[in-house]
């Protein structure tokens, strides 16, 4: 089942989140917590509503006002749709990374930052040819 899925009716979402049906009634007409209807209107709570009831309640036993109430589940709400955004952005990048293979070619300069190149441009060689000697044979020459 989906934490977003509608399943609960109003009893069975406030016997889960401790509370009277009323209460309930209570938060949607206020906007704190809003279920999904369905078609004959009745409310449909899914489980992350029932989450968001029991943090209500929480925060209301630690003496915080509705409004204050209201303001926290709505940024929660809100870092609940942009994670998901991202977590979407980020499986199209990696898709499209996928489906164009060689597209992105990169290099290493000689300080070792990476250069991008254009597709069939190589990179340049160094050809300079370094001698090295270990320390106590050249301090004996």
């Amino acid at each position: 089942m989906e934490a977003d899925e509608p399943v609960f009716p109003i009893a069975s979402a406030a016997e889960l989140a401790g509370m009277h049906p009323q209460t309930l009634r209570q938060y949607d007409r206020l906007g704190l917590v809003v279920p999904t209807r369905t078609a004959g209107r009745s409310r449909r709570y899914s489980l992350r509503e029932v989450a968001q009831l029991r943090e209500v309640q929480r925060l209301s036993g630690e003496g915080v006002s509705l409004e204050g109430i209201r303001r926290v589940l709505e940024l929660e709400n809100e870092v609940v749709a942009l994670r998901e955004r991202v977590r979407r952005l980020e499986t199209a990048l990696a898709n499209e990374l996928l489906n164009r293979p060689g597209s992105r070619v990169f290099a290493s300069s000689a300080q070792g930052d990476v250069v991008p190149l254009r597709h069939g441009v190589r990179a340049q060689r160094r050809t300079e040819v370094v001698v090295w000697r270990p320390r106590q044979q050249a301090d004996e020459e």
